[in-house]
């Protein structure tokens, strides 16, 4: 793999470098795969690409959970992910919330390695992860996505504790129309629990739609619903530039355009704001890929991600 360089906070209108990172294009047998396939969003073709790698990944030493109840409705289920070793301290938590273009999705399909792998990547770290299910459109629509991550967090919030992890250090990432979601939760405090919104980070990875204004088509309107006066209620925008939270956004160089569309307006309007977020695009990447990687030898988001949380100390 070709190591390219650093990682880069961004602070306000500059850039200050966290740490020297190894970060590296996909491996060269994965590589001209992934651009074959190209800007679309393709799991099939993607996920066999990290499959193999991930047929042989461990759960040793990691305690799982599967659907616990986080909600009444039976896809408000979330997994935890607990290294059984002692924390020296409580441990830092990851929740995770999939995409699936607001309509299908599942923390865990069986008999793939998938979303496994991001909560196995976390454990393997020192992190309890904790992978999340939600309603999905069009039988429910806006603000349900963010109603189920409201839900989620106040979960971990008041249950994280007893399994070793730290309520005060939680971070919560989603990709596509799961990041959405978790920008959709972030910027409307009435999905807030009692303790407030109850994270240290989010970081939205490839993420979907943010301002239904500036979206359109039949994903838009599966969830957002299809009458215009409504979108800017809706939009996770305004509260997204008005968080003092610490914010990661990426895409891939295969994103789909709308995809890298949602990412960069995101990423302008908080610099516009002087709260430019931490900010990586991966070169060599697809949609997909960028989640699928976790836990494989390709490890450039994962080693980004871990960094933002990091710093976010």
């Amino acid at each position: 793999m070709k190591h390219r360089g650093f990682a880069w906070v961004v602070v306000g209108s500059g850039c200050v470098a966290i740490s020297l990172i190894a970060r590296a294009e996909p491996p060269p047998d994965i590589s001209p795969k992934l651009a074959a396939i190209g800007r679309v969003i393709d799991p099939v073709a993607t996920s066999a690409l990290y499959a193999p790698q991930l047929k042989v990944q461990s759960y040793a030493g990691v305690r799982v959970t599967r659907d616990a109840s986080y909600g009444p409705d039976e896809k408000q289920r979330l997994d935890t992910f607990v290294p059984e070793a002692a924390p020296s301290s409580p441990r830092a938590v990851m929740i995770f919330v999939h995409g699936g273009g607001y309509v299908r999705g599942d923390k865990h399909a069986p008999d793939t390695p998938f979303y496994d792998n991001v909560m196995l990547w976390a454990a393997n770290h020192g992190m309890i992860g904790v992978n999340v299910n939600y309603r999905l459109a069009p039988q429910n629509r806006w603000p349900s996505g963010a109603e189920d991550v409201g839900l989620a967090v106040r979960w971990v919030q008041q249950n994280i504790a007893a399994q070793g992890g730290a309520p005060s250090r939680i971070f919560l990432v989603g990709h596509s129309s799961g990041a959405s979601h978790v920008a959709s939760y972030v910027a409307q405090p009435r999905f807030y629990g009692p303790q407030g919104v109850g994270l240290a980070g989010v970081a939205l990875i490839s993420p979907g739609i943010i301002d239904p204004a500036r979206a359109k088509g039949p994903v838009r309107d599966a969830y957002f619903g299809e009458d215009a006066s409504v979108y800017a209620e809706r939009s996770s925008l305004p509260g997204m530039l008005s968080t003092p939270l610490p914010i990661m956004v990426t895409m891939a160089e295969f994103d789909p355009p709308e995809i890298e569309g949602y990412a960069t307006q995101l990423r302008a309007a908080l610099c516009d704001a002087q709260r430019c977020p931490t900010w990586t695009r991966f070169a060599g990447h697809n949609h997909m890929s960028v989640v699928d990687s976790f836990n494989t030898a390709d490890d450039e988001v994962g080693a980004a991600l871990l960094a933002f949380m990091q710093a976010s100390r």
